[in-house]
């Protein structure tokens, strides 16, 4: 006869309850503290952010890649306005919120100001007190020579946008070197020898010097002309297609400075025609492109010695190609053609900079830098 406990319930069949209830236990318990890699993850929460983008509150990196640092373009420069998004289709650079919208101003990382449109009482300028992080860039690719200083802006500015290599933000198409050898280059059609598009010729930018030589070299020498200074408008559609028909291009600087080498250097050598290069020294060009791309006015005495050894090449086809032979090796990527086209690459490679430094910097006497 079995014997009972004190519930009344024979001790065999409790000793199999009890067993049973702990084999349950234990599988609930396992099923607990393991994954339950058939479930579907948790979803992260997200909360709106002011422009539009999430926030993941279980994942600061995923925050980190959505959320980009502001630039505020406090005035479109002389008033020529673009897509913002060009930045990304043509150079493509994407790292920051681009805005023209002052009233983000107090939550703008940075402020971009162009240095002509600052009046002389500095009113124009943001007058809300500066936040803490923000930082003002200094905007100006223009020469000293076309640069007036404004009393009041020398120590206002964190960072520097030049043309100049020893800018905080040096703006500049460059060539690109080739992985491999391109011997598929093929020099454009050509049925001009020497052409030239001046669209300012106003004796304030200093082109005195400019148009000395070419006066003295349309003597030796034919020079097809265009641009707005000599009556005939060239559209900017037609702007790489007519330096492409030419052999040589008269890339002129207004004036000249250190590291003062603009798009009518990297016009030509896009396009598939020599320049001839009128401004800093050869070094300071061979910085920026081969030596045997282009051809320098100080290689020779005079405007005439110039122009015969034009015309020299111009019959002799060998020795013509021999400046395309960098094109093996390396490749020159065009501007975009529209007006005003060097303030775009400026605002799209201050957007650059500023998404990849988020360090704080100050600039100071701006001048004693840009006029030394």
């Amino acid at each position: 006869m079995s014997s009972t406990s004190f519930t009344g319930i024979p001790v065999g069949r409790l000793t199999g309850i009890v067993a049973i209830a702990g084999l349950v236990s234990l599988t609930l318990l396992y099923f607990w503290t393991s994954p339950l890699t058939n479930c579907p993850p948790r979803l992260p929460q997200f909360k709106q952010l002011s422009d539009g983008h999430h926030e993941d509150k279980n994942n600061s990196i995923a925050e980190e890649k959505v959320v980009k640092p502001v630039l505020l373009l406090w005035v479109w420069p002389v008033n020529y306005r673009f897509d913002f998004k060009d930045c990304k289709t043509v150079y493509n650079i994407d790292g920051c919120h681009l805005t023209d919208d002052r009233a983000l101003y107090s939550s703008s990382d940075a402020v971009l100001i162009f240095h002509k449109s600052i009046s002389w009482d500095l009113l124009n300028l943001p007058q809300s007190p500066r936040p803490s992080f923000q930082k003002w860039i200094w905007l100006n690719v223009e020469s000293p020579t076309n640069t007036r200083k404004i009393p009041g802006t020398e120590n206002l500015f964190n960072l520097t946008l030049s043309y100049r290599e020893d800018a905080d933000i040096p703006v500049r198409l460059r060539l690109t070197s080739n992985k491999t050898p391109n011997e598929d280059f093929k020099i454009p059609k050509k049925d001009k020898l020497v052409c030239w598009i001046v669209s300012n010729n106003a004796a304030y930018t200093g082109v005195g010097t400019r148009n000395a030589y070419y006066n003295e070299l349309k003597k030796h020498v034919n020079v097809h002309m265009f641009g707005k200074a000599y009556g005939r408008f060239l559209d900017y559609k037609d702007y790489y297609s007519t330096i492409a028909s030419c052999k040589f291009y008269l890339s002129f600087e207004n004036s000249i400075h250190k590291d003062y080498i603009t798009e009518k250097f990297n016009g030509p050598l896009s396009a598939g025609t020599v320049p001839v290069v009128l401004g800093p020294p050869r070094k300071n060009y061979e910085r920026f492109a081969p030596r045997d791309s282009f051809i320098h006015v100080d290689d020779f005495p005079d405007a005439k010695s110039l122009a015969e050894y034009l015309t020299q090449l111009d019959r002799d086809e060998d020795a013509y190609r021999r400046y395309f032979n960098w094109r093996r090796h390396f490749s020159a990527r065009p501007h975009l053609v529209v007006q005003n086209q060097e303030f775009v690459l400026s605002i799209c490679t201050a957007c650059d900079h500023v998404a990849r430094h988020k360090e704080y910097q100050e600039a100071h006497d701006i001048y004693e830098w840009f006029f030394n």
